[in-house]
């Protein structure tokens, strides 16, 4: 599994319930928001003035390591 830029939250969030945790522990706390489930990653970050490349690695990271 990998995540990108263009998936949805929601779309994030069905791939991986675990990876809530990194959006809201990186100051993305309305992931459980209606409307934020149809907000690509890239989007939200940038609504949020977070970095998208760090947010990326973070998910990809969790996700690659959780198969090990």
């Amino acid at each position: 599994m990998k995540a990108t830029k263009d998936m949805t939250i929601g779309e994030l969030l069905m791939m991986d319930r675990g990876t809530a945790e990194i959006l809201m522990g990186s100051g993305m706390h309305c992931v459980g928001c209606p409307s934020a489930a149809g907000e690509t990653l890239e989007e939200a970050s940038l609504v949020h003035g977070m970095d998208i490349e760090k947010l990326m690695q973070d998910i990809n990271s969790y996700l690659e390591n959780k198969g090990q």
